[in-house]
């Protein structure tokens, strides 16, 4: 099943390092169902930021395929990534570009968090284009069956025990 990512402006009263408060409006990404399940879910994650008032002030759908996300990293970064094959009919190359959004430092780790990301794919690619978001946070949908998965992934990664006879 594929995530419908959301990108969500929100506009509130943010308190910065100095102190002062100023009205500020930050993009988040979440995956949902709907437009509806967005904007609940935003309210909620919301309200652990700030116990002010907030607008909601778009909800749209991105264009992300695929989410990345890397430790000791603080900047989302969206990478245009393009797919190449060829066209058995006309013999041409055709082009599909795909959109990944990849946490990193800066652009230079942005690209080798994206060559990363694609590391698993067969065919062949390139990356023109490495640009800083908006975005803020992301928020992945939990069901809490997440711990389940987890234990089963570590046995799966377990190396085998060799038996001696």
């Amino acid at each position: 099943m594929s995530v419908t990512w959301y990108e969500c402006k929100v506009k509130y009263r943010k308190t910065h390092e100095t102190g002062e408060q100023k009205v500020t409006t930050d993009t988040y990404l979440l995956d949902a169902v709907s437009y509806t399940e967005a904007e609940a879910r935003i309210t909620e994650e919301m309200k652990a930021y700030t116990s002010e008032d907030f607008r909601i002030m778009n909800i749209k759908v991105a264009n992300f395929s695929e989410v990345h996300p890397f430790e000791n990293s603080d900047r989302w970064f969206k990478s245009k990534v393009s797919l190449v094959a060829m066209d058995e009919e006309s013999g041409k190359e055709k082009k599909t570009n795909m959109y990944l959004l990849v946490q990193a430092n800066n652009v230079k780790e942005a690209f080798e968090n994206s060559t990363l990301a694609m590391a698993d794919t067969m065919g062949d690619y390139s990356i023109p284009a490495i640009t800083e978001s908006p975005i803020l946070d992301v928020f992945p949908y939990f069901t809490g069956e997440e711990e389940q998965l987890e234990k089963f992934n570590v046995l799966e990664t377990a190396e085998p025990v060799e038996q001696e006879n």
